[in-house]
């Protein structure tokens, strides 16, 4: 295994090498590459959007209304099949105050496939709510009532709010892949035969009969990476007009310091955000002042500078 994933590693690093030279001696056919994989990974890229959202109450510590916004979010991976694991990802909660009342907000997302397939049975949904429900139980040592509903709005609080809670915006330092550290099982779950008394078969039960001791469900995945402190790279962002002063495109100048190759860098983007991480180095988050067309956006790395420069058009 060890054998195979060096081969694995080596192929990946001749690969971006070659990418590299093509940057170099054909920047012509590097822009065609890179703007097709920015065209196919359009949809990866696009922040999580907000599906459904129900209403429940947290009972301790301390009584409070509890909002669950469940949003949809291509970065999660699908489950591998209905029997395996369908990965979600939870925000902090979040005290917001609408008048003269507190509530609490929580964000969860999961990849669209496994939303749409909960908003097709209503059983598979009740089944995802109350796994999602004891996984904010044991992660943030919350007591929660089982009753709930699912109120009119599709997410409670600002969309900006929830889309930085769930990327992480505020915490530059926090890798991505630490936010997806929860899997469920649902298809496990309601399977009768499991060994395990944990089955699905405690979470339907009726309201007052559901304890909170139940040992939950949800897989956590312990990772063994070394938490590194990421820098903020220096940037310079500038919008380019025309002779009309009307806006045309925005280019993004990304001084990256001790990166010489461009195999090191991992960019996302999409129409109003973009993120670019270096492991272990850098990784960086902007939101852009206008909308962009993800489609034209191009980059370019200059190895001798280790610079980045990202090309975006407006829309």
């Amino acid at each position: 295994m060890e054998a195979s994933s060096k081969g694995l590693l080596t192929q990946v690093t001749q690969f971006w090498n070659l990418l590299d030279d093509l940057a170099e001696s054909d920047p012509e056919r590097y822009e065609k590459f890179i703007q097709q994989q920015l065209k196919e990974g359009k949809q990866l890229c696009a922040a999580p959007k907000p599906q459904f959202c129900l209403q429940t109450k947290i009972l301790k510590p301390r009584e409070k209304i509890l909002f669950i916004n469940f949003c949809q979010w291509q970065r999660i991976p699908a489950p591998q099949s209905a029997t395996h694991p369908a990965p979600v990802t939870v925000g902090r909660p979040e005290d917001i105050s609408e008048t003269s009342d507190v509530c609490t907000v929580i964000d969860v997302a999961y990849h669209p496939d496994t939303l749409q397939a909960a908003e097709k049975d209503q059983v598979k949904k009740d089944q995802l709510i109350q796994m999602t429900m004891k996984c904010i139980e044991e992660r943030f040592q919350f007591t929660l009532s089982f009753s709930y509903h699912i109120i009119k709005c599709k997410m409670k609080g600002n969309i900006q709010r929830m889309k930085q809670n769930l990327m992480g915006v505020q915490n530059d330092s926090t890798d991505f892949r630490e936010n997806m550290r929860k899997e469920l099982t649902l298809e496990q779950i309601k399977d009768s035969s499991m060994s395990s008394p944990d089955h699905f078969s405690q979470l339907i039960l009726p309201k007052d009969q559901v304890s909170g001791k139940t040992g939950c469900l949800i897989e956590e995945i312990c990772s063994t990476e070394t938490q590194v402190e990421m820098k903020t790279p220096n940037y310079e962002l500038k919008i380019v007009k025309d002779q009309n002063e009307k806006p045309l495109k925005m280019e993004l100048m990304v001084e990256l310091p001790g990166v010489d190759s461009v195999s090191l860098c991992d960019l996302s983007v999409s129409e109003d955000d973009l993120v670019i991480e270096v492991s272990e180095k850098y990784r960086f988050h902007l939101n852009l002042p206008e909308s962009i067309d993800t489609e034209m956006t191009t980059a370019k790395f200059f190895k001798e500078k280790a610079v980045l420069i990202i090309t975006m058009p407006l829309m």
